[in-house]
């Protein structure tokens, strides 16, 4: 997978609708466990609501889970459900919590409440683009560090650490896609005296617009 959506941190949003109040959590998570973790912890926090409905959607296994915790079937665990799938989220956990107030909101009203309260608490918990990257490192002499380290962010690179002893060390992170055209312009700025190795691949987060 070159890319996945998630969402960045542990948030929370809430509203009020005719009296019932609603508040979605939303955490990032890696695993059934800490989901699991997570909708624990919420129930424990919340244990005099009346529902605590939830709903999950991971990378591993293409796993999703969701529960109506007693609401009319259908009408709250995929409406949260479908607030992950629409666009793709995935590796995150949602719980809405509910208390009821005393208006009974149809089953049209429970689909829109569930469901906005799992999108208010999505965006709060920042949804982000994480994209496989590969990790790289290269050595070059002091004269070259000036155009190397210019040359690495131009070609869509992130420098990660900076070593300097007799020589310069610059271990950096770029998209799969543009390590061909890197190591192009690096030959052509270096007369191919440098050149870039690879020690692996890792997912960060894409800076562009969700």
């Amino acid at each position: 997978m070159a890319e996945y959506k998630t969402v960045r941190e542990n948030a929370c949003a809430e509203f009020v609708e005719r009296r019932s109040r609603f508040i979605g959590y939303v955490r990032p998570v890696t695993t059934e466990e800490d989901a699991i973790s997570f909708l624990t912890e919420i129930r424990q926090k919340h244990w005099d609501a009346t529902h605590n409905v939830y709903a999950y959607s991971l990378r591993g296994g293409q796993l999703r889970r969701y529960s109506d915790d007693g609401e009319p079937q259908g009408t709250a665990g995929m409406p949260v459900l479908e607030v992950l799938q629409k666009p793709g989220i995935v590796d995150t956990a949602v719980v809405v919590t509910r208390y009821f107030g005393g208006v009974m909101l149809g089953a049209g009203g429970l689909v829109r409440a569930y469901s906005h309260a799992a999108s208010i608490g999505v965006q709060a918990a920042q949804p982000i683009v994480m994209r496989l990257c590969s990790l790289l490192y290269l050595q070059c002499d002091y004269s070259q560090y000036g155009i190397l380290a210019a040359l690495i962010p131009e070609c869509g690179g992130v420098v990660d650490d900076s070593e300097f002893t007799e020589i310069v060390t610059l271990r950096f992170h770029m998209a799969k896609e543009e390590v061909p055209l890197f190591c192009k312009r690096l030959a052509d700025a270096t007369g191919g005296t440098v050149e870039a190795e690879e020690a692996g691949e890792k997912y960060f987060e894409c800076k562009q617009e969700f």
